[in-house]
């Protein structure tokens, strides 16, 4: 073997630049491997050519506000407090001169109803988003507005900054004054850049205005109704093979009722004349104007070289709403809209839907090849539904995949349900979701190994690790080396969410942060792309040989909660596996010795010997016992006094945000589950079916043996698990570019040291010099918007490789080393 190969030290990982590497025996380190990978060239499986892809949902303002490039805010004035409490007409607006009336008479037309009038000599102000516009010096953009004058008159355009200087000339827009309502036009050049723009509109005289727009003329591409250019670009560069749009909990929320202000996602309110299309309230808690719609989305897949993967509604809410439809006649309507879509998308140009399509500008079909029923479904009602679209689908176009989905979690009842019942049905692909912990990504990179392979082919929908430090990114390119190892049953699969506007945050982590001027990849958008961009087509049998990291004992103390529900707890006990009592309290003398904590204080108290919690609020704590007790065995008895769920029961209690519970009665006493937290995020080990009754007590007892953890209820075993999370010395895999023959080692060190490791590639000669690209930083980095980018890759040329080296792989380090064969260019 040849002295180890060393990556230069990255505190904070490099510049992308390119540089020749050659180190000699006396340069590398003396130290002895500590892991061997071995690869067999001969040996490769085909995997799916469109591994990675993007999910895209309006959360966090990722079209209004962030994707969509337009730059005014509430342009149709359709904003209600029905899509959030302190919304009205005029919300982002503000009246500088003269006045206006919100009006909805004599509305533009009957899907665009509210407009505003104003008196002569009215100036009126909108400050978009975040800060306000952001203008570029030079830069033009397209006013438009809808007008309707008694008489022929003219309105004033300026940019102006957030006091009220001109950034523009100020341009004349006539107006014909023909007492019906026309579209009017200019352009209005930027003399000086700001972040904090405004745009001005002046009447001299009385007029109706509506659908006030604002276009920067520099979109992706050049779009017309365009997409910002530098997410756009961002979200291009991560080479995805399918976009799923448009959500997500948008899909299959809301009112079935389709004058509902809060209906459910309907594709059609999405196509034609923007000032056609009917705003509505989005499930995040803001308006969505459908500015950027299914057209626009199929459009941009297109332009981004992406699979289009629409997801449509199946007459179930989820997400916490609770609309169904059960009339088999309500159901056909839904049923046809979504027929109606792949004709949208896929007819001739002279087909009913396929002409609006060549109407707005694409006479070609875009080519869906996939089709996704539902999101997250949990409800028994689905099982109802789904096969009335799933048989239409199938006799109307026998070649389009159908991808159901497996619910909300990444196991459990409804998990094995909702995969036992996509068999049945013959759907292609099940849908999983998925947002856990680090140390669950990194427990499970094995998850796909046993699944039947001649079963529906996995989509990975969603998932994360639920921060954006560059612990949690290693944790997800862990999880990664797995997802490509089983890349013949796992098709595809995409990080979530995508975007997040930073004023406006509904979910976190997300992919790319930006504001109203400039953007930020996070650590996850690093190793997405690193993933995506050098994906394969095969993966190569290998093997790491490296001593196993035993994980510590389950420790922590014990702690008493519960969400939304009273209960009553006695005579707590903690007893050590030697027979030890740790702790013992039957509150006859008050709690002295609990610690009250959580989300929400709740109301603790002792009465009538037994202690008591009584608001029904959520995640209301108190805990007791010691970080260092490991092997012991809780025994109490609850008793729900009121409220919807049961009871929590915690142990292995290390702080706030590190802990194990027992959830009874959990998710509106509908089942329960063993739930561990780390750093605050909570992952499920098991689910069981035991529901609580009120007013029953119950005798409640858990073992935790090592990282084996057993549950009794009423002296009955009620689940048993282990906690099998653990942090491997490496992870690894293999694959192979089959069109130009090079071979990709990628290697993920999630430890605090070097890993010295023997590489010896057999069955196919592979040059000596190849490209190492690395990515390292300390666990906590994470990548700020505003601020110099932290996490970032390196990429080198290394001589002295070939099939067999030694290669110390970096601390906190995901390598990727590209090896090309012998006899290519």
């Amino acid at each position: 073997m040849q002295p180890p190969i060393r990556t230069r030290t990255l505190a904070v990982a490099g510049a992308a630049a390119v540089v020749l590497a050659s180190l000699s025996a006396a340069e590398a380190s003396a130290n002895e491997a500590e892991a061997s990978i071995e690869v067999d060239l001969s040996d490769a499986t085909e995997i799916s050519d469109e591994l990675y892809g993007l999910f895209y949902e309006d959360i966090n303002h990722a079209a209004d506000g962030g994707l969509y490039a337009e730059l005014v805010q509430n342009r149709s004035f359709e904003f209600t407090a029905a899509d959030e409490a302190s919304y009205t007409p005029l919300t982002a607006w503000e009246t500088v001169a003269g006045s206006v009336t919100v009006e909805t008479a004599d509305p533009l037309n009957a899907d665009n109803r509210t407009y505003v009038r104003t008196v002569a000599d009215t100036a009126i102000v909108n400050a978009g988003y975040n800060t306000g516009m952001a203008f570029t010096e030079g830069a033009a953009y397209d006013f438009s507005v809808w007008a309707d004058a008694d008489a022929a008159t003219e309105l004033q355009a300026t940019l102006v900054d957030a006091e009220g200087v001109a950034l523009s000339e100020s341009v004349p827009v006539p107006i014909s004054g023909s007492g019906s309502w026309a579209k009017a036009a200019a352009v209005l050049t930027a003399e000086a850049a700001s972040t904090t723009g405004r745009l001005m509109v002046t009447a001299a005289d009385p007029v109706s205005l509506d659908m006030v727009s604002l276009f920067p003329q520099d979109t992706f591409l050049g779009r017309e109704n365009g997409l910002r250019p530098d997410l756009a670009e961002l979200i291009a560069d991560l080479d995805p093979s399918f976009l799923r749009f448009p959500g997500g909990c948008i899909v299959n929320t809301g009112s079935f009722d389709p004058d509902s202000r809060e209906r459910a996602y309907n594709w059609k309110d999405t196509v034609g004349p923007v000032e056609e299309r009917r705003t509505n309230h989005n499930f995040w808690g803001y308006n969505q104007t459908y500015g950027l719609g299914y057209y626009e989305y199929f459009q941009f897949a297109e332009d981004i070289g992406a699979e289009p993967l629409p997801v449509v509604p199946v007459g179930v809410t989820g997400c916490g709403d609770s609309p169904e439809i059960t009339d088999p006649a309500e159901l056909e309507v839904w049923v046809q809209d979504t027929l109606d879509l792949i004709e949208f998308a896929n007819g001739p140009a002279d087909s009913e839907w396929g002409s609006l399509r060549a109407e707005m500008g694409h006479p070609e079909p875009f080519g869906v090849e996939k089709i996704g029923l539902g999101n997250e479904e949990y409800k028994d009602q689905y099982l109802a539904n789904y096969p009335a679209f799933h048989d239409a689908i199938r006799e109307a176009y026998p070649d389009i995949a159908i991808v159901a989905n497996a619910g909300v979690d990444d196991a459990g009842d409804v998990f094995d349900r909702n995969w036992a019942f996509a068999r049945e049905q013959g759907a292609d692909l099940v849908d999983e979701h998925y947002y856990n912990s680090p140390e669950w990504f990194f427990a499970n990179n094995a998850r796909y190994d046993s699944y039947d392979r001649m079963g529906p082919h996995v989509f990975v929908g969603e998932y994360a690790s639920r921060s954006n430090t560059w612990w949690s990114a290693l944790s997800e390119a862990s999880y990664l080396t797995g997802i490509e190892r089983n890349g013949d049953v796992v098709d595809m699969a995409s990080y979530a969410p995508l975007l997040s506007n930073i004023d406006y945050i509904d979910w976190a982590p997300d992919m790319i942060w930006y504001d109203n001027h400039q953007t930020v990849k996070s650590a996850s958008y690093e190793i997405q792309k690193l993933f995506s961009t050098n994906a394969g087509g095969e993966v190569v049998a290998s093997t790491l040989d490296a001593n196993p990291i035993v994980s510590p004992d389950i420790a922590g103390g014990i702690g008493l909660a519960t969400w939304n529900t009273a209960a009553s707890y006695d005579d707590v006990k903690v007893t050590g596996a030697d027979g030890t009592g740790l702790f013992r309290d039957d509150f006859a003398t008050g709690s002295d010795g609990w610690t009250v904590g959580g989300n929400t204080a709740g109301a603790w108290e002792v009465a009538d010997g037994s202690y008591n919690q009584t608001a029904l609020v959520e995640d209301a704590r108190t805990t007791a016992g010691s970080a260092d007790w490991s092997n012991y065995t809780m025994e109490l008895k609850a008793t729900k006094t009121a409220g919807s769920e049961g009871f929590l029961v915690m142990f292995g209690v290390e702080g706030s945000d590190d802990y194990y519970w027992w959830n009874l009665g959990g998710w509106n006493n509908t089942t329960s589950a063993v739930e561990k937290s780390s750093n605050g995020a909570k992952s499920t080990l098991i689910n069981h079916d035991t529901v609580i009754e009120t007013g029953r007590t119950y005798d409640l007892e858990i073992e935790v043996e090592g990282r084996n953890i057993t549950g009794y209820v009423d002296g009955e075993q009620a689940f048993t698990v282990e906690d099998k999370e653990a942090i491997e010395p490496l992870y690894q895999v293999v694959t192979r570019d089959e069109d130009t023959g090079e071979i990709t080692l990628k290697v993920v060190n999630a430890q605090d040291q070097a890993i010295t490791t023997d590489i010896d590639l057999e069955g196919g000669r592979l040059k000596d010099k190849g490209e190492v690209t690395t990515i390292a930083c300390d666990p906590g980095c994470d990548n700020a918007l505003g601020e110099d980018q932290v996490v970032y890759p390196q990429t080198q040329k290394v001589k002295d490789l070939g099939n067999e080296f030694t290669y110390e792989f970096d601390p906190y380090s995901v390598t990727f080393i590209t090896l090309k064969p012998q006899g290519r260019h």
